[in-house]
């Protein structure tokens, strides 16, 4: 799958998401896309790590703590 592949599916899914809206003015979408994006993004990631935190953060270019905190921010760890 690549760049281009992943690109498209978020824009179908968006052009989905206004259709859905009816009309309706969207609010709040930046940080509703980032959260819907990153949970999964985080839990394959971690998966692919073997729950490596140090190799996890590394791929994604995320210093350590900061994954750390969003892996709490999205209860995938304590």
């Amino acid at each position: 799958m690549s760049k281009r592949h992943i690109e498209e599916c978020v824009r179908t899914s968006l052009e989905g998401y206004f259709k859905d809206l009816r009309g309706t003015e969207p609010d709040g979408m930046y940080e509703m896309l980032v959260k819907v994006v990153e949970r999964p993004l985080l839990e394959v990631v971690m998966a692919k790590a073997e729950n490596n935190q140090s190799r996890a953060a590394e791929w994604l270019g995320l210093n350590r703590n900061t994954l750390r905190k969003k892996l709490v921010e999205h209860k995938l760890i304590k």
